[in-house]
């Protein structure tokens, strides 16, 4: 098992590298994202993310034995507020965090990118091969976040943002290392088993990190849009 595990963590290490080089991510990192541009992140952020659970539950559908789901079902439980710790659901934390800038899901515009993002991870999550939906979820998502976030949490401080309005991001920052481990365990057991499964779940970890790469892009295509439609109203 420590081969499969060494070559997931490579992979995965290799995937953020890819995910952290986008540019939007490097202008968070360096404090050039604007806030406007933050703001349409977190729309459509809020669009990916409100499928989560479904995501999840879809992928567990296709576990090979109830060990598998019950080792996975403390994730579900925090995502819907059922721990003990967790204060309440994420989707509701995500809502306020929205609420405070001004934002709100409903009929707002899903950009392509995230179409294809939020299709991408549901075609991967509902193959009856498990290893398919454990690799978009592991390496092309909880592995990612905890660097993501954190970039996305530098873009909002540099832009005066207080860690007090930020609480869904560092709550996950913290908690989405666990939940990756705890899917990558998994996948290093399927592994060990059948070899060739390794293939499916790097090649899906591979997929998502692309569709990523396109929601990142649909996002800097509507703010340029924007800044052309309304120059005066976004700062440059």
């Amino acid at each position: 098992m420590e081969m499969q595990l060494e070559l997931l963590e490579a992979n995965k290490d290799l995937l953020i590298e890819q995910t952290r080089a986008h540019p939007f991510l490097k202008r968070c990192r360096d404090g050039s994202i604007t806030m406007e541009e933050l703001k349409i992140f977190l729309v459509q952020q809020g669009i990916y993310s409100r499928y989560f659970v479904r995501y999840l539950c879809a992928m567990m559908a296709n576990l090979p034995s109830n060990k598998e789901v019950h080792e996975l079902a403390e994730n579900l439980m925090e995502e819907l507020g059922l721990e003990p710790d967790s204060p309440k659901p994420h989707a509701e934390i995500y809502r306020e965090m929205l609420e405070h800038f001004d934002l709100s899901l409903e009929n707002a515009e899903i950009l392509p990118g995230t179409q294809h993002l939020v299709d991408t991870m549901f075609q991967h999550c509902r193959d009856l091969r498990a290893s398919s939906g454990l690799g978009a979820l592991c390496l092309g998502a909880e592995a990612l976040v905890p660097d993501l976030y954190s970039d996305i949490v530098a873009g909002f401080r540099a832009c005066g943002v207080a860690d007090e309005q930020l609480t869904f991001f560092l709550l996950h920052i913290e908690c989405d290392d666990g939940h990756a481990e705890t899917i990558r365990d998994i996948m290093v057991e399927i592994g060990s088993k059948d070899a060739s499964q390794l293939d499916v779940m790097l090649g899906a970890g591979r997929r998502l990190v692309q569709a990523r790469q396109q929601f990142f892009d649909s996002i800097e295509t509507a703010y340029r849009t924007s800044r052309q439609s309304h120059p005066q109203a976004i700062p440059a």
